[in-house]
């Protein structure tokens, strides 16, 4: 029998206050994402965003020619459809899921609704998107500048870093596109791994032997991104100590002027919280 994951192992909802999640776990919907599933294309409007548990979700340019490109990852970290409170609403990119499992997703105007009440989920979320524009600006320049061996072995530690196992169910093609290489180039990088005991390769699925020699072999890059998603990581004290600092207030004269009996002060305070 299998247990559906709690919405608690994405860690920006499990980092909500109680408040908050009364408001939105009943409205999360369980999907099962495959792997090479094509969540959003290039120019969609976003109906929906996620909350991965345990797949990984690549963030791709494609370029006229066909090639594409990896321009960042969302795991268990974080929330896939930005653009939505960013007042963007479509994607110029394409959303593929890079690894199969499971996420929550939520609707569109749910999500809106709650960002604009400029509370925690608007401070997670703000937060979140620093470290998302961080991973994005550190990938550019880790294509333009370093090898296809560097670049594998960042792409694999991300991705150990989102997923509760050593092991990543990827065919070399689809690595490829992540990192807009070749084919050929990923076979050679992936076989220089398997040579030094790092990796074992075998039919689409890679499992990492060696994670202290993968970190290594990586580029700078890799720390850069690390450091400062884990700086900005959720934490639910972090939530809860700044609730009061969202919590809608008036002052004291301005209530006194506006609501002179107690009667009309609980009916605002009743509207506030409902």
């Amino acid at each position: 029998m299998n247990v559906e994951p709690s919405p608690e192992r994405n860690q920006l909802l499990k980092a909500l206050p109680t408040t908050v999640r009364a408001r939105l776990f009943a409205q999360l919907e369980l999907v099962d994402l495959p792997l090479g599933n094509v969540l959003y294309e290039s120019g969609d409007v976003l109906g929906h965003v996620y909350f991965p548990t345990d797949c990984i979700i690549s963030l791709l340019y494609e370029i006229k020619n066909g090639g594409t490109t990896k321009i960042c990852v969302v795991g268990n970290e974080g929330i896939l459809g930005i653009p939505l409170f960013m007042g963007g609403e479509s994607t110029p990119g394409r959303a593929v899921v890079q690894s199969s499992g499971s996420a929550y997703r939520l609707r569109a105007p749910l999500l809106k609704k709650e960002f604009y009440r400029h509370g925690n989920l608007q401070l997670l979320l703000l937060r979140y998107t620093q470290g998302l524009i961080t991973q994005m600006a550190q990938t550019a320049v880790c294509n333009r500048l370093h090898t296809v061996d560097q670049q594998l072995c960042r792409w694999l530690l991300m991705s150990l870093d989102r997923l509760p196992t050593n092991q990543l169910n990827m065919t070399h093609d689809l690595i490829a596109n992540n990192l807009g290489v070749r084919r050929e180039g990923v076979s050679a990088a992936a076989g220089k791994l398997q040579k030094l005991g790092v990796i074992r390769y075998a039919r689409g699925e890679i499992t990492v032997l060696d994670r202290t020699r993968l970190e290594e072999l990586v580029c700078e890059c890799y720390a850069v991104v690390k450091r400062e998603t884990d700086r900005l990581r959720p934490k639910a004290a972090l939530c809860e100590a700044h609730s009061s600092l969202f919590e809608p207030r008036i002052s004291p004269a301005r209530r006194t002027a506006r609501r002179p009996t107690s009667t009309a002060n609980t009916g605002y305070q009743a509207r506030v919280a409902s």
